[in-house]
């Protein structure tokens, strides 16, 4: 088995290979390497898969004993400093390498029939190539030097991603707002490490979690300056994983392609984040006040994304705050200490979110047959309905997930998230009350979404809801939208409004778009039984850097099965409840959420409008940071280039005056010399 830690640097290295060789291409070769198209995604699917395979060994290797491997090169050294850089293989790297590559591989699958007739198909191959390397360099990195590069390039593939359609403003604004926002928080981190290097002299996770902690226990550092440094730390998976304050970027981050939808933001690069927090684990365990921190950052950023995904009327930005509301429970499991339950629902929920996002760009890639390509039309839920019956695969898929994220028995959610809840409550019972809390509104919120777009009648031909969204949003049609059709296959409607179909009725995808739907399902279904309470062989592989096994195997032979039938029923109960009003109010109708909404419209708006936290941002830095601008700018040209201004009018005017008194008459200077004789005898008499 050791020949296969000695190349595991090819997992990243095959996806940089690929987008490395087509990038070239494309850039020497434009229109020749345009038009291989299938070929290109041939070609990067077979180096993925051969990362995959090789993810999947290695996985195998860990699970039967194979100890840590680490592979060290130095890379810089000046005087005492020096830098190693390399590769780390141990059970977190194994897992979260299959979870990259085996999401990454059935995304590129499904990017071939979601962008089949997109003119950017093969550059968007070499975008995705050069994220999964960015995603999998970052995995295997051993230290934080390491990590913070590859942290850095996970960010540019997103700005990428997201604005891959940069002709659109909404994805070429989308794309330039998650750069500055994920900038905030980069720094943060920048700074943190920066600090802890320069108390603890190491950038090695292990060694900087120990010497900070004996430099607190000494006195030699203060406790403050500690958690100032846990805290700027952890700025960066507050951006990164879409944490409040700096979870407004991955909302508007759907204006990408859906397929990134699915792979950046819901299942690898947000979890990056959470996987941040897990290899600084032993530099954080030791800061209480920054755990605290971290639990109450998760429970609260869970509970705010849950109440606005309530109003979301577009599918995928009802989606990306479900996302933000999924990681906050992850983070707060890492802030009260549940180390592996987090990891586990960050597992279960890329499997389970990638397969909805990937479903809802099946529906809307259906509904473009219809509305055409205006992704305020082809989004928006409520141009949906019925679409059951027309696309039965989608329907299952998106149920299975559904279910799976409402934490429903036996689906993976409910085992990752009922742990996460469990944990919660013997730390804080206060924190177990908003993860329960937002469970429910998860299971309304979710089931609104399913009941919403797959029940009922389908309303993609009212014309009068058309107008009304076209009016309100007043966004023109575009060439090419999220669905990614070929225009030419649609003909002109029959008003102004309608901007083109050939069908009366949506359609199910095709089958490069359906499979991977089907084979995230599996995962979606039983991959939460590897963490069931009475037979958890998750925490046995997972667990947290300062545990032992057989610490791990005593605190699991304490299961009491009362306990969790009562947590469980809590969790179930609540979730029950909210599936009851979203089909009483979705479904049969009993209930009108119009009437409801009209009772109680200062939170509806406040939801709708997403706390209005998007307003404060653009007031207090968008428009503030313009004022700012402006201002100095005033500065600038009145106090700066005033004062050279008249500098160089002083020297001006002098120049004037002089060049009078320098004529090169001898009779002239005489007589100044006189004048100036005659002034000091005059003065001097005085």
């Amino acid at each position: 088995m050791e020949p296969l830690y000695q190349y595991a640097w090819l997992i990243p290295g095959l996806p940089l290979l690929g987008a490395m060789l087509v990038g070239l291409g494309l850039i020497s070769y434009s229109q020749a390497i345009s038009n291989l198209r299938q070929r290109v995604a041939v070609f990067i699917l077979s180096l993925l898969g051969t990362s995959m395979v090789l993810s999947f060994a290695l996985l195998w290797s860990q699970i039967n004993g194979h100890e840590i491997y680490t592979q060290m090169f130095e890379w810089a050294a000046a005087g005492d400093f020096k830098l190693s850089m390399g590769y780390t293989i141990d059970h977190l790297t194994a897992l979260m390498l299959v979870i990259v590559t085996t999401v990454a591989f059935l995304v590129m699958v499904y990017t071939d029939g979601y962008m089949a007739h997109d003119p950017g198909y093969v550059r968007f191959y070499a975008y995705l190539s050069l994220f999964s390397f960015s995603m999998l360099g970052l995995v295997l990195s051993p230290n934080l030097v390491q990590i913070y590069i590859f942290w850095e390039l996970v960010g540019v593939s997103s700005y990428l991603l997201i604005g891959f359609w940069y002709d659109r403003k909404a994805a070429a604004d989308a794309c330039q707002k998650a750069f500055v926002v994920n900038r905030v928080g980069d720094f943060g981190l920048l700074l943190g490490m920066l600090g802890i290097y320069w108390a603890t002299g190491s950038f090695e996770f292990e060694v900087m979690g120990v010497r900070l902690e004996q430099l607190v226990e000494t006195g030699s550092l203060s406790v403050g300056l500690a958690t100032l440094f846990g805290v700027l730390v952890f700025l960066g998976p507050v951006a990164k994983s879409a944490q409040f304050p700096l979870h407004t970027w991955l909302p508007d981050a759907m204006e990408g392609p859906t397929p990134i939808s699915a792979l950046i933001h819901a299942a690898t690069m947000v979890a990056a984040g959470v996987f941040l927090i897990a290899r600084m684990y032993p530099v954080l365990e030791h800061l209480p006040v920054v755990m605290n921190i971290i639990a109450w950052t998760g429970a609260f950023t869970a509970f705010l994304g849950a109440t606005i995904a309530i109003t979301q009327n577009d599918i995928k930005k009802g989606l990306a705050y479900s996302t933000i509301s999924q990681l906050g429970y992850m983070v707060m499991a890492m802030g009260v200490g549940a180390y592996s339950a987090g990891l586990f629902h960050l597992m279960t929920h890329a499997y389970f979110k990638a397969m909805l996002f990937l479903c809802s760009g099946s529906v809307i890639h259906g509904m473009e047959a219809v509305v055409g390509h205006n992704p305020v039309l082809a989004q928006d839920m409520r141009l949906m309905g019925g679409l059951r019956k027309y696309m039965p695969v989608t329907s299952a898929c998106f149920l299975i997930g559904t279910l799976a994220i409402c934490g429903i028995p036996p689906f993976a959610g409910f085992w990752s998230k009922d742990e996460i809840l469990g944990s919660a409550f013997g730390v804080n019972p206060a924190l177990w009350f908003v993860g329960w809390a937002t469970a429910g509104m998860t299971a309304f919120y979710m089931f609104r979404m399913y009941f919403s777009t797959f029940e009922g009648e389908f309303r993609g031909n009212n014309h009068e809801i058309k107008e009304q969204l076209l009016y309100a949003n007043a966004t023109p049609a575009v060439a090419f939208g999220p669905g990614a059709m070929d225009p030419n296959e649609l003909e002109h409607g029959h008003d102004d409004h309608d901007h083109g179909h050939h069908s009366d009725s949506p359609h199910e995808s095709p089958i490069t778009m359906t499979l991977p739907l089907m084979v995230l399902a599996i995962p979606s279904m039983i991959i939460g039984f590897l963490g069931t309470p009475f037979a958890n062989y998750f925490e046995q592989f997972i667990y947290a850097p300062g545990e032992s096994l057989a610490e791990v195997l005593e605190e699991l032979a304490e299961f009491d099965l009362t306990e969790f039938l009562i947590m469980a029923g809590n969790s179930v109960g609540i979730a029950l409840i909210g599936i009851t009003f979203a089909s009483l109010m979705y479904l049969s109708r009993k209930i009108d959420p119009g009437a409801i909404a009209q009772q109680i419209k200062p939170l509806y708006n406040f939801s709708l409008n997403k706390w209005y936290l998007d307003d404060i941002n653009n007031f207090l830095f968008v428009k503030g940071s313009r004022r700012l601008a402006r201002q100095v700018l005033e500065v600038d040209y009145k106090v700066v280039d005033g004062a050279v201004n008249l500098t160089g009018f002083i020297t001006l005017l002098s120049g004037e005056g002089l060049k009078y008194l320098e004529n090169g008459r001898a009779q002239f200077y005489a007589l100044i010399v006189f004048v100036a004789v005659l002034g000091l005898v005059v003065f001097s008499g005085i």
